[in-house]
């Protein structure tokens, strides 16, 4: 049966067909991308040391000031310090990035490419003539490479542009078609040279819904192309004095392939140094019922107890080898398709 399916295959021309026995070139995730944030890797993989696969599409969606950029340069600064010969291709629709910026988060700039664009068909053109010129390079010349999208919401379209010099005030009915097309035939080059990408959307409130929800712009092509959809809200973060120093922020997951949908999770966005490693963990360990809770107090697996805050403030000292992996059996459990509640 396998020389015939083979024969099948070799003869539709198709060079990145395969047998799903020998694995699905393209399909079929090798590796994880480390966002820098345990609980966030859980929620995207359903493990804590595993993150955003390594081909796939994470779009991360929210509200004005939510934090997206900040959120996206955090995951972009842990890709760089894993793999020291990486390099990310930033393209930005909102001049929102800076050289200090990337400096800030401890991003080499060197290894950091920024493409300012300002069409949907722009981004469409340069995105893929890159992805189809990395899959001509031998496998041993390519370097581990990440694209950046920020953001789809602030793309027009070549036609807008057009009708906007010439001063038509029409709308534009093509863009939702456009972006479609553009992630239809992305989505397949990105999976079949392992580059991940990381993209940043506005949401706005359904206006007339039942029950109040935000909906993501762009039309339905994103919805289909992303493997994994968050959508972000946010609340300050002070320090003792009051002072704001970054933002907590809810990452509902709206659509996965690998986790159970719908789930929330709290992160700690720092300012200064981005994405906290080990903030919401306590509560996971609480819901697991690995550390326990009297009062103000957390009582851990070896009888000792602290506050909450200590806990985050020293993350080594109570997040032990044997704690971690009592953790990422409770993070399968709580995200993983097909677990037990």
């Amino acid at each position: 049966m396998s020389d015939f399916l083979s024969s099948m295959v070799k003869s539709s021309g198709n060079k990145y067909a395969s047998l799903v026995s020998d694995g699905l070139d393209g399909s079929d995730v090798n590796g994880f991308v480390d966002t820098g944030c345990y609980i966030f890797n859980g929620l995207l993989s359903a493990s804590i040391y595993g993150g955003l696969p390594n081909n796939k599409i994470l779009a991360l969606a929210g509200e004005s000031s939510t934090g997206k950029t900040y959120f996206t340069l955090g995951i972009v600064s842990k890709f760089l310090k894993d793999n020291p010969d990486a390099v990310v291709l930033y393209f930005d629709s909102e001049q929102a990035v800076t050289s200090d910026m990337f400096k800030k988060r401890g991003i080499d700039p060197k290894h950091v490419a920024v493409f300012p664009v300002a069409t949907i068909e722009e981004f469409r053109h340069q995105a893929i003539t890159i992805v189809d010129k990395y899959l001509e390079l031998a496998e041993e010349d390519r370097k581990p490479t990440m694209i950046v999208l920020d953001s789809l919401g602030m793309l027009s379209t070549s036609k807008e542009m057009n009708d906007t010099a010439e001063g038509k005030e029409t709308r534009d009915m093509t863009r939702a078609q456009i972006v479609k097309s553009t992630f239809r035939v992305l989505t397949v080059k990105l999976g079949i040279a392992k580059i991940p990408m990381i993209m940043t959307n506005h949401t706005y409130q359904v206006v007339g819904a039942y029950v109040p929800m935000s909906e993501m712009g762009g039309g339905t092509g994103l919805k289909y192309a992303a493997s994994t959809i968050v959508y972000l809200s946010k609340k300050k973060d002070k320090d003792s004095d009051g002072g704001v120093v970054g933002n907590i922020i809810n990452c509902k997951l709206y659509k996965s392939r690998f986790t159970k949908e719908n789930k929330i999770i709290g992160v700690k966005l720092n300012y200064d140094t981005g994405l906290d490693r080990y903030y919401g963990l306590v509560d996971l360990a609480l819901e697991a019922g690995i550390f326990t809770k009297t009062t103000t107090r957390i009582t851990l697996p070896d009888g000792s107890s602290a506050f909450e805050k200590n806990i985050y403030e020293n993350p080594e000292k109570y997040f032990t080898p044997a704690v971690m992996e009592k953790l990422e059996e409770a993070v399968g459990k709580e995200f993983k398709y097909g677990s037990e509640e």
